[in-house]
């Protein structure tokens, strides 16, 4: 018996919705070079109480209560305490979380790689490159924001989150014991040309107890991406100035996603999930808490459009498409868009500035905006208020229109 649904890929995103579909009674299958039990490599963060909703705290390999950041130009520079506990997920746990129930209703998952979908009104059909031909009423693509399958409007560049990062052991602790830094914009270790013509970039780190550090150069959005030679460097350069040697490298950490991709075509008979549905946070880069939050939703639509064995597959995914991206997501996307691309034009300067005063925001608006778990109203409000209250160089640069800020305000209207 075919499977009602096709899942490609085998990343969070892949096991996330189809744990959500098997839960609800339907039949999955899967599709994907690599093995769902292949380890992952990436670390994924999520604030204490966006876990703690979800009832997934059980699931963290590490959590602090110790958060912090620093936006100040010298290196003795008091951080700025957030007061809200972070936690890093237990890859090899989330993974089981979702896998388990996938091996337990015996899931085939078939190990190749797709090479092109058909489709038509009852369903679509996957070819892969060793020949198989897969078939399903409906298509979830979760192989990431490359996948060369979906419909997607091209509005230009788009900007990417590049990070290069260290588990490791440091000849002294690169942050204070028990700290975790969200963000260290800091830039004494440049040089003055540094400053004023390289991208900026922000330190991410954390204590792992035992002698054990993760640190990280990231690079919020630019386009072209940081390449990760220079995020590298930055990193050491920033590590040898506060006097901190690399003793031991065990793992390495390369993330490149986008940050301010379009919404896909949502007429699509191909339906998507994680970044190829444009899930990524486009103020942080998160997306593991929006998987969480949005799978439960996206697969009770998908459910309930297999249910009516009569409705057309192009009708199910079209109906699937509006449970993950409805109207006012799409207008909250649209305006996280335009921030980003004002955040981009500023140079360091403005930048530790803006971030200084969006962390002196009241707590429920600055953690509702990076979660995305404000309503439409009262992200307005949050980012009307920043503007009220940002110095006047962070006022200069929200004002100045310059590229695709307009359109993405129309959107607000109509998306």
């Amino acid at each position: 018996m075919n499977p009602e649904v096709l899942v490609i890929g085998a990343g969070p995103a892949a096991l996330c919705i189809a744990a959500a579909l098997l839960e609800r009674g339907v039949r999955v299958a899967g599709v994907a070079p690599s093995s769902p039990e292949a380890p992952w490599q990436n670390t994924y963060g999520i604030w204490g109480p966006e876990v703690d909703a979800l009832g997934m705290a059980h699931l963290l390999g590490h959590r602090w209560s110790q958060t912090s950041s620093y936006f100040g130009e010298e290196l003795g520079t008091e951080p700025l305490v957030h007061g809200i506990d972070y936690g890093l997920f237990d890859k090899a746990a989330l993974q089981r979380h979702w896998l388990s129930p996938c091996q337990a209703a015996g899931v085939p998952w078939t190990c190749a790689a797709v090479v092109s979908i058909e489709h038509h009104d009852q369903g679509s059909i996957v070819m892969t490159d060793q020949g198989e031909r897969l078939e399903a009423r409906l298509v979830i693509d979760c192989s990431g924001h490359q996948t060369p399958f979906l419909n997607r409007p091209d509005e230009g560049p788009v900007a990417g989150q590049a990070a290069y990062g260290i588990v490791g052991r440091f000849s002294k602790p690169p942050v204070e014991p028990g700290q975790f830094v969200l963000m260290d914009y800091r830039c004494d270790h440049l040089s003055e040309a540094e400053r004023r013509c390289g991208p900026p970039t922000f330190l991410y780190a954390m204590d792992f107890g035992e002698g054990r550090f993760f640190v990280e150069e990231t690079s919020l959005a630019l386009a072209p991406a940081v390449p990760y030679d220079v995020l590298k460097a930055r990193l050491l350069k920033r590590l040898a100035h506060r006097g901190v040697e690399v003793l031991a490298v065990e793992e390495e950490e390369f993330c490149l996603f986008p940050m301010n991709m379009p919404l896909p075509d949502l007429d699509q008979q191909l339906l998507a999930f994680g970044g190829g549905a444009t899930l990524v946070h486009p103020a942080s880069g998160y997306m593991v808490g929006s998987l969480l939050r949005r799978a439960p939703a996206l697969a009770q639509a998908i459910a309930d459009g297999l249910a009516d064995a009569n409705l057309p597959s192009p009708s199910l995914a079209r109906a699937a498409w509006q449970a993950l991206w409805p109207l006012e997501l799409q207008r909250k996307h649209a305006l996280y868009r335009f921030g980003l691309e004002k955040l981009m034009r500023y140079p360091e300067g403005e930048l530790r500035q803006f971030f200084a005063t969006f962390f002196a925001l009241p707590r429920e608006q600055w953690y509702g905006f990076l979660t995305n778990t404000l309503s439409l109203p009262a992200l307005v409000g949050a980012m009307l208020r920043l503007f009220s209250v940002a110095p006047w160089s962070v006022r200069w640069g929200l004002m100045q229109q310059q590229g695709r800020e307009l359109p993405l305000l129309l959107r607000l209207i109509k998306p």
